[in-house]
């Protein structure tokens, strides 16, 4: 007996394969691990290039940062709730982001006196920090930051880390990469809308 399928009806996406990875790296599987760091390896290795001082790039390779950030999200799993390989993607982000503002303070202690700020524009700096110049930096994580989860995920994705719609549709086991478009879509909308009500209000102190 044939069925009709109704929107929404469709069955959910097959987990991703990180999704996957992570789940057998939990469980002990040092292969899923061994498989985890060379996904994001060269990924955070980019990211990471573009907010470093060229001083502090000298000091300790990009390459090292990477390294340790993937080393303790790895050693640390029983802590990271599994909700995908966007949540995933984020997570090493925020570990990324200490361990390159540790890095920094350690050069300005060495006598290279730039600040982080000062590394997020530079020549390297990625399409978002282009586009919106380091005044509204501040302003654009705030905005981030008060998106729902799943559309922080879908900016990040796709604006800091590159992806493709059809990368960030398994990312976020979103059925098609036109739906994953039209997700990015929408959040970004959101996120230029509350950058420009916060740009409305009185100036931070």
């Amino acid at each position: 007996m044939n069925e009709t399928i109704r929107p929404g009806d469709e069955p959910n996406p097959p987990p991703s394969a990180t999704a996957i990875l992570i789940s057998r790296a939990r469980e002990g599987d040092t292969d899923a691990r061994e498989e985890l760091f060379a996904r994001f390896l060269p990924v955070l290795r980019a990211w990471a290039h573009r907010r470093l001082p060229a001083n502090a790039r000298d000091l300790n390779e990009t390459a090292d940062l990477v390294q340790i950030t993937l080393l303790r999200a790895l050693n640390h799993l029983e802590t990271f709730e599994s909700r995908g390989e966007g949540a995933f993607l984020a997570y090493l982000r925020a570990i990324l982001l200490n361990v390159i503002r540790q890095e920094v303070r350690r050069s300005n202690r060495r006598g290279v006196h730039e600040s982080l700020h000062e590394t997020l524009v530079s020549p390297y700096a990625s399409m978002v920090e282009r586009s919106i110049g380091v005044d509204q930096l501040e302003r654009y994580q705030r905005a981030l930051a008060g998106l729902p989860e799943e559309k922080q995920h879908a900016v990040l994705l796709r604006i800091e880390f590159g992806y493709s719609y059809a990368q960030i549709a398994e990312a976020l086991d979103k059925p098609s990469a036109d739906a994953a478009r039209m997700m990015v879509v929408r959040a970004l909308e959101e996120l230029v809308s509350t950058i420009d009500r916060d740009g409305k209000g009185p100036a931070l102190r």
